[in-house]
This record gives C-alpha cells, structure tokens and sequence, in this order.
C-alpha cells in the first residue's frame, strides 16, 4: 500500500508540475504578492528601529528584523495554501464532484498540488531571498544542529497549516460564502502566527493567546528557531506541540469531511 501511495504521489507530481509550467506567468504575479508583504512589514519595523535612540524595537535591532522577516518569507511561502479560496467555488460550480469519483482522496491530490507549485516557485523565491537579504544585510545567531532541525520544523508547519486550513475550507459544503470566514481567519494568523510583527513584540496577552493556538508553530516556530532565539529545550517542545497540532488537524479534517462529503449538493452532483 505505501509503494502504491508512492507511485501515485509521483505520477500526480509530475502532473501537477507539468500543469504549473503552463501557467508560468501567474505564478510570477503571485509570488509578487507574496514577497512584497514582508518587505512591506520589514520596512515599516526597520522605519521604527531607526527612530528609537537605541535602535531596538522591543528584543529585535535592524538587523534581526530584516533576518526575521526574511526567514519569514520564505517559511510562508513554503507554508501557506489556497485551498480555502477555492474550495467554495469547487463546490458551487459542481466541479468536486470529478474529483470525488476518484480513488484518491481529494486532499492528497491537493497536497501534491500544493507541493509542485513550491517546487517551482521556490526558482524564483530562493535568487530573491538572496537579493533582499544582501540589500537589508540582515543578521542572526545560527548554529549548525539550528539548521538541520529548520528543515523538519518547516514541514511540520506545512502539515500542521495545511490540516487546519484544509478543513477550514470544507466548511464550504455549509456555507455559500466563505470569503468572509477566511479573512477572519486570515486576520488572526497574521496576528498570531507572527507575519506581520514577530511575537515577542505582542502584548503579554496576545504572546499567550499565540502560544496556546496552533498560529504560532505554523509560521513563528520555526523562524525563531533558525535565527537562534530559541533553547534546546524550546525547540523540543515546538517540535511536540506541532506533533499535537498534526494530530489534532488530521482528526479535524477526518471528522468534517465524513459529513461534508455526505451532505454535497452541487449542481451534477
């Protein structure tokens, strides 16, 4: 059974890349959006920096704000899915339906696609990441077992934001409309998760709220982790709280799709 799943993971892939290439230039347009916003926050952070006697915004200089947010592109990136924005639309037009008379479940086909437009968009993010970082001069404690254990941390994230976010966008099988739901969602994870400040800059409250909710190893954990800004013993426990969260988001998604896909009602459906 794990051969088969393997075979077909691969076949999608190759699918999935192949597709993506055709749609070369609307890759590059959102990968625009996806490097600006950093930059945008890395800016403005930098502008207050800059205004303060010492330099310093809470734990953070010039330097490691630039390392931040930097670190903080290219995890998002990696991270993040569209899955959500589309899965209303799957369901009003009818269109799941080819992918429910399919012997592979939807959300593995998802996941590849997720996985082949990293693949390449990761051609364009890794030479402009080296860009930015030259240009802002960024700065950070790293060590070597930092960076082995950066590469794990990343892809926990990535299974731990796509589950939640995968069975948030189920909720379209209830709801026409999920636009408004997914910006809510979309307005706490940048709070929480630390896109547009890091977390150690939120009030007392709002660090918490951060560290109780899965936002944080999503996103945060892992580039705390890389810039050196975390104890051995912290990044055991991120580690632990992610298999939590994996766990967790794979029940969540397991349990909503048992009953989404029991009440579909698409049109052709």
């Amino acid at each position: 059974m794990r051969a088969l799943f393997g075979d077909i993971y691969r076949t999608l892939f190759r699918l999935e890349l192949a597709i993506m290439f055709q749609y070369r230039a609307s890759v590059v347009i959102w990968l625009i959006g996806l490097v600006l916003q950093p930059v945008i926050y890395l800016v403005v952070w930098l502008t207050v920096a800059r205004a303060r006697d010492d330099g310093m915004v809470g734990d953070f200089d010039a330097g490691s704000l630039a390392a931040y947010f930097l670190v903080m592109m290219v995890v998002n990136h990696i991270t993040f899915s569209w899955h959500m924005w589309e899965m209303g639309y799957r369901v009003r037009s009818g269109t799941f339906n080819a992918l429910l008379v399919q012997p592979l479940h939807p959300f593995h086909r998802d996941i590849i696609q997720n996985m082949s437009y990293k693949v390449l968009s990761m051609v364009v993010v890794l030479p402009v990441t080296g860009l930015l970082w030259w240009y802002f001069e960024p700065s950070m404690s790293t060590e070597p077992w930092m960076m082995l254990v950066f590469v794990p941390a990343v892809l926990l994230a990535f299974l731990v934001r796509f589950f939640f976010e995968w069975a948030l966008a189920l909720l379209a099988f209830w709801i026409t409309d999920t636009s408004g739901l997914n910006n809510l969602y979309m307005a706490i994870f940048f709070f929480l998760a630390g896109r547009m400040a890091p977390i150690s800059l939120l009030p007392d409250w709002g660090q918490a709220i951060a560290n109780v909710l899965p936002f944080r190893v999503m996103l945060a954990f892992p580039v705390e982790l890389l810039m050196g800004r975390l104890t051995p013993d912290q990044v055991v426990e991120g580690f632990g709280i992610q298999a939590l969260w994996i766990g967790l988001g794979w029940l969540t998604v397991h349990l909503v799709w048992s009953r989404a896909s029991a009440r579909y009602s698409a049109v052709g459906a």
